[in-house]
């Protein structure tokens, strides 16, 4: 059995809570590792948190700007030189695009690192989805990724959401979230299949626990009836008598539904309420205007219809709540649309995963104040075209 089976079989064969454990005792033992530390980021996406914190390795590095963040923030291996000819390799822990954290393994050398770095960041991939699977039977690496509280509610958003990114030869999404530890009412979720991709983005009304109370009603309604097999238009009527049925037009939820045809790059897409959609094609950015429906719930019975868009490879599209769009400034000045495309293109250069938490940044300096009083979520989709056939 070589190094890297063994590994792998090791973490396989590890309970939830003991990935750490069983990956470091495999480094060490046949990989000659002088340490190991598995870092993962927290819900802000600032900070790079340990989950097993050691003296050697600081309690949490920043996200950005750190050697581990680096990392992070490019997904390639970051190798970083210390002191006597050691050195420690950054590799990120990322399954199909998400982006979890960041594997730190410290090697005695910069030639026995070399020599062995694409099979440790092959067994960093597989820690990956082994953290993905443990966090169903244990909180350890939930727990790890927080610097504060979360309030209740952003607890049962953040267990909500499919994830914050995801890749595949088509297309890239990434997502995120703000206040990180007290959001309510905004969400996001997709799925995809062999030929299409599902993806909505949400904003229910009200705060705290009813708002996210409000967006678990939506969301689930909406993938029960994805599950079934349904059109988006159909989803939306099913999971507006879902909302309606329990807050009699007292409560809705905006949501924008898009349904993606891998094959060809056509978009079916139901607008019903207040979330933005903006396209950049090469350095130009138009704000998509599509026919706006009722939100979900607010009448009963209401009728949806979705209406068709092409989009070319290369396309990328960023959807925002009003918590982006519509901060004032302390002077007044709404953020708008106008602001929001030059942020588009200021980080066109970025991948899908990056770019949620780099407009929520610009964002944070327009509003003058580093917490937002209300909801923000940015959503990015970049469309590379329809897999060629081998």
């Amino acid at each position: 059995m070589n190094r890297f089976v063994a590994a792998e079989r090791a973490l396989r064969s590890a309970a939830p809570h003991q990935l750490v454990d069983a990956v470091r005792e495999a480094l060490c033992n046949d990989y000659a590792a002088k340490s190991v530390q598995l870092l993962l980021a927290d819900y802000g996406l600032a900070t790079l948190q340990p989950v097993h914190p050691a003296a050697s390795v600081p309690d949490s590095m920043p996200a950005h700007g750190s050697p581990a963040g680096r990392a992070f923030g490019s997904q390639e291996p970051f190798v970083e030189k210390l002191t006597d000819g050691e050195v420690r390799l950054h590799l990120p822990v990322t399954v199909r695009g998400d982006r979890l954290g960041v594997l730190a393994v410290t090697m005695p050398s910069a030639d026995q690192a070399e020599e062995c770095l694409d099979e440790l960041c092959d067994v960093a991939q597989v820690l990956a989805h082994e953290v993905i699977v443990a966090d169903r039977d244990t909180d350890l690496y939930l727990r790890a990724r927080r610097t504060d509280r979360l309030t209740l509610a952003a607890e049962m958003q953040w267990q909500l959401l499919p994830g914050r990114a995801c890749a595949r030869p088509e297309y890239a999404l990434g997502a995120q979230l703000e206040p990180a530890y007290a959001i309510h009412g905004d969400n996001f979720d997709w799925s995809a299949s062999a030929d299409r991709l599902m993806l909505y983005i949400t904003n229910g009304m009200g705060e705290g626990i009813e708002a996210s109370l409000l967006t678990n009603l939506g969301i689930n309604a909406l993938r029960n009836a994805r599950r079934a097999g349904l059109s988006i238009a159909d989803q939306a009527a099913l999971a507006d008598q879902a909302v309606y049925g329990q807050y009699r037009g007292d409560s809705y939820l905006s949501v924008l539904l898009l349904d993606l045809e891998l094959s060809t790059g056509r978009l079916r897409i139901i607008d019903a309420g207040s979330p933005r959609m903006l396209r950049l094609r090469g350095r130009g950015v138009d704000a998509l205007d599509l026919e706006a429906q009722l939100p979900l719930g607010m009448f009963e019975e209401t009728d949806y219809v979705a209406h068709e868009l092409e989009i070319e490879p290369g396309d990328r599209l960023v959807f925002a709540s009003d918590g982006v769009y519509a901060v004032v400034a302390p002077g007044g000045e709404p953020y708008g649309e106008r602001a929001l495309a030059r942020a588009l293109v200021s980080t066109s250069l970025l991948p899908a995963a990056e770019v949620p938490r780099a407009v929520l940044r610009e964002l944070s300096g327009h509003r003058g104040t580093p917490v937002a009083d209300d909801d923000a979520l940015v959503v990015c989709l970049d469309w590379f075209g329809p897999r060629q056939a081998p």
